[in-house]
């Protein structure tokens, strides 16, 4: 018998219970009819070079006995055979040691997924889309998600990618079911109940430099094959992670970026493009902003021992990097930065150059819009402009002020005003009385 077979055998033994020596040896000697001396140190070797994640990946299971030394000695020495094959009916959950308190359900099989989200086994196979065939589809009808291209500073683009409503209500229910369940990083200030803005850039008042660092295509940076590690990390199996997967994430598809005559958009650079066309988080699920904090918890994890051992304060909301220190920090902050980039870069993701900014007490420290020089506080354009905003929708009508065709223009004003209030009560005030004297 080949050696590919006997080992797509042992892994497949070893797949069907718990990572524990002596169980493996057990179920490997079943596989093989005989137990050979060789199985102990193979499962040894096996479990000290693969961290638990990779544990419960077939194909790096599969890899690792297939080119382990010892194991192709065995087979060259001995006349290896399958004895029998150890099937896996319900494979079952096993989380890493950090997620074993969390209460997230055990799902192991795709027929049980589909069951819990209540959709048809082969409905959930056209949600999950496996084989990427949203770029494919000819017509709007038969994709998951409805396009928009918002152009950015700097030539980049955003691509808001919003699901229809039966997916959009899949997504909501991993959101509530499984990853609201998971804590991210303390450092993570978005997306986060109890968090805001304001908690974000809260710890980074008064210090003497704040740095300020922006992620590059934070979503779209974030792969299919990293939210099927989290998944597996979480205890799912390989079928059940790989689905919950393809449910949150999705290809852009190539005619997204043609104009209205069929050329190429000016807007959106070919690596660009590239990254939008493989299986990534897409920017308008109610999933990718919980499990962007994560992905990014190993990130923040790097970069707030960076900060500890600099003397610097992290925070992270979404894409935005703020460290902040006093004297000491503020000597280091250049050769600190190159170490957060590197960090980054080793993380997979990347830093957009353009936006770093080192803000000493002389200058305006702001992050996320907020200053922080002394106290927290909006930034002075933001308030007169939204202020201007007012004044005109009473002068000549609230329609006349509407020019991003809003639906719910008062809605979305009284929530800019209302974010007033959080940061500063007395601005917010006069902001109010003005919105009140509107002719709705």
């Amino acid at each position: 018998m080949s050696d590919i077979t006997v080992a797509q055998a042992l892994t497949t033994a070893f797949l069907t219970g718990e990572p524990d020596l002596d169980q493996i040896v057990d179920r490997w000697s079943v596989t093989l009819g005989r137990r050979w001396r060789w199985l102990r140190p193979l499962a040894v070797r096996l479990l000290a070079n693969l961290d638990e994640a990779d544990q419960r990946r077939e194909v790096a299971v599969a890899w690792f006995l297939f080119l382990d030394r010892g194991f192709q000695r065995a087979c060259d020495s001995h006349d290896l055979d399958v004895a029998q094959w150890i099937h896996i009916t319900r494979p079952p959950m096993r989380p890493i040691a950090a997620a074993r308190d969390w209460q997230v359900p055990s799902i192991c099989t795709p027929g049980e997924l589909a069951d819990w989200l209540d959709v048809e086994p082969n409905r959930l196979e056209w949600y999950a889309d496996l084989r990427s065939l949203e770029s494919y589809w000819p017509q709007n009808k038969l994709r998951h998600y409805h396009y928009r291209l918002l152009e950015k500073r700097f030539g980049q683009v955003r691509v808001i990618e919003s699901p229809k409503p039966r997916l959009k209500q899949i997504q909501r229910q991993i959101l509530t079911g499984i990853l609201d369940h998971i804590p991210p990083h303390p450092a993570a200030h978005g997306f986060r109940r109890g968090c805001s803005i304001s908690s974000f850039a809260r710890p980074h008042v008064g210090k003497r430099i704040v740095v300020r660092i922006d992620l590059q295509d934070f979503f779209p940076s974030i792969s299919h094959l990293r939210i099927r590690a989290l998944f597996l990390s979480l205890g799912y199996p390989q079928q059940v992670a790989k689905r919950l997967a393809g449910l949150c994430t999705n290809v852009v598809p190539l005619d997204t970026w043609l104009g209205d005559c069929g050329n190429r958009s000016t807007f959106g650079p070919s690596g660009v493009q590239r990254l939008y066309s493989t299986p990534h988080l897409p920017q308008g699920a109610p999933t990718s902003p919980a499990l962007a904090n994560l992905c990014a918890f190993r990130l923040d994890c790097r970069l707030a021992a960076l900060a500890n051992s600099a003397g610097a304060t992290y925070t992270r909301y979404a894409d935005d990097l703020a460290f902040s220190g006093e004297r000491d920090f503020e000597r280091v902050a250049h050769r600190f930065h190159l170490h957060v980039c590197a960090a980054v870069m080793e993380e997979g993701f990347r830093v957009h150059h353009h936006k770093t900014r080192r803000m000493r007490r002389g200058v305006r420290q702001h992050l996320a819009g907020l200053v922080v020089n002394e106290r927290l506080n909006v930034c002075r354009q933001d308030f007169d402009r939204l202020k201007a905003i007012l004044t005109n929708c009473i002068r000549h009508g609230p329609q006349s002020q509407n020019r991003m065709a809003h639906p719910d223009f008062r809605g979305h004003l009284a929530g800019r005003i209302g974010f007033f209030e959080s940061v500063n009560a007395a601005k917010a005030r006069r902001l109010r009385a003005l919105f009140d004297q509107i002719a709705w």
